[in-house]
């Protein structure tokens, strides 16, 4: 709840036929909302760039004078801020000259190539990872080179993960990282290309889903709807667990898996793992509901809502402090005390990561008097920060690096705690993930050097 955040999503369309993309581009937008709330901004084309940027949600930064435009192309972008003091220049889609691109992820040698680019004279607007994509294609673009080549030349130079999308040439291109480390997928009609963080962005345009972009894969489609593609630079794919875990919508379509599908199998894991005697299986909403449900179907334990969440109250992790937060959650949620009195319980919920949040829930579900509150979370200790697109804090800020499972039982008041073993996940998710978050082993060597730096800095260890 409000202590993990995706920074973004992407969307691409671009019209067969040259038709207006405006609307198929809102509507896009709006299907990745929940990945980005903070800022959004689009860039439409037909020969010339028409931006639209601000500081909101989808609805209240794209007008109708915007959803009018002619444009038969366009790229869009939704965005979580990694600190509190985002501002305009740092919301996507980044423009340059001919060339806009917008991405999803995080460039882990970001400042590196920000430091190089500089003293070749590129200006940098803010402080946003596109800004760094964008000057590497322009670099090379400006040198002669073809997307393809342009785009091969950043893959080698980039560390991290990133879904891009981006105009150039009166050409729509994707390509996603060598590992596929974020999702990007796609679409088509018989009008339209459609490429996006979700499949829930298709769904909103009705447009079949069409597979997903493969790791290090470069999509071009001109403006005859000609499409070409193939892997550039792919190191093998390692998934993000995370997006199964926590981030998309249980109704995507996430590397060929439903994302509903999936976190019931987690459930039914940990119903494997972790078994109890109890009366109620109760979700904390909204993502821990389909694995709280596949956890129910396994053991027979009866499935009920017994929190109830507030969606009329802003974001949490905006407060100023700890205390502000609490206070936030209890605005935000409410346990059935009636369901809930004398019962044994088995809570669910996707993840532990500072501890306070839970905390807050496991005490205000104890004022309501159950007889035991046992529970289950569908990650294991999450013990080191990512460095590929999800904003978490630093080391010594998670409870696992800090405290032993045992230890952290206590602290929640709970009388039972598992999580989902790694054993586990992998058999649900799959080997090709990338499970950094939990092993401290990550895929590149920038994010291992920053990781190792911090280490050091922080003193940070395991209990």
């Amino acid at each position: 709840m409000d202590e993990k955040r995706e920074e973004c999503g992407v969307v691409a369309v671009i019209s067969k036929n040259k038709k207006p993309v405006a609307p198929l581009v809102y509507r896009g937008m709006v299907g990745v909302q929940h990945r980005g709330q903070d800022a959004a901004g689009m860039v439409l084309y037909d020969g010339s760039f028409y931006k639209k940027k601000g500081m909101g949600l989808v609805s209240e930064v794209i007008g109708d004078v915007d959803l009018s435009q002619p444009h038969w192309a366009g790229i869009a972008h939704t965005r979580y801020p990694t600190t509190a003091t985002a501002t305009i220049k740092d919301v996507q889609p980044s423009v340059s000259g001919s060339l806009a691109v917008a991405h999803n992820g995080h460039i882990a040698n970001y400042w590196e190539l920000r430091k190089e680019l500089e003293e070749k004279k590129y200006v940098f607007e803010g402080t946003v990872d596109s800004e760094v994509i964008l000057y590497l294609l322009t670099e090379r673009l400006r040198e002669g080179a073809s997307i393809k080549e342009a785009v091969l030349s950043a893959m080698e130079k980039l560390d991290g993960a990133y879904s891009v999308v981006g105009i150039y040439d009166r050409k729509l291109f994707v390509f996603r990282d060598p590992h596929g480390i974020r999702p990007l997928v796609y679409g088509e009609n018989e009008g339209n290309f459609v490429f996006c963080s979700e499949s829930t962005s298709l769904d909103m345009n009705g447009v079949p889903y069409g597979g997903s972009v493969g790791p290090g894969e470069l999509i071009i489609i001109d403006e005859n709807g000609e499409r070409k593609d193939g892997a550039l630079l792919d190191k093998g794919a390692r998934h993000c667990m995370f997006e199964y875990v926590y981030f998309s919508r249980p109704d995507s379509i996430i590397n060929g898996r439903l994302v509903e599908h999936v976190r019931k199998e987690l459930g039914r894991q940990l119903a494997e793992e972790s078994a109890v005697e109890a009366d109620l299986v109760i979700p904390v909403p909204d993502t821990a509901r389909s694995a709280a449900l596949g956890f129910a179907q396994a053991t027979g334990i009866e499935y009920t809502e017994g929190i109830i969440k507030n969606r009329y109250v802003g974001r949490t992790f905006i407060m100023p402090d700890q205390e502000s937060r609490i206070r936030a959650v209890r605005m935000k949620i409410n346990p059935i005390k009636k369901v809930i009195e004398g019962k044994r319980i088995v809570v669910f919920d996707d993840s532990i990561v500072r501890g306070t949040t839970i905390k807050e829930v496991i005490s205000m579900l104890r004022a309501c008097k159950p007889k035991e509150i046992h529970l289950r979370i569908t990650c294991p200790p999450i013990m080191s920060p990512c460095f590929y697109g999800v904003d978490m804090p630093t080391f010594e800020e998670l409870i696992a690096n800090n405290k032993s499972v045992g230890e952290i039982e206590k602290y929640l008041g709970v009388d039972s705690l598992h999580y989902i073993s790694l054993g586990g996940l992998k058999k649900v998710v799959g080997e090709k993930s990338c499970f950094a978050c939990v092993t401290g082993e990550y895929l590149t060597p920038a994010a291992a050097k920053e990781a190792k730096e911090r280490r050091n800095r922080n003193g940070s260890h395991k209990c």
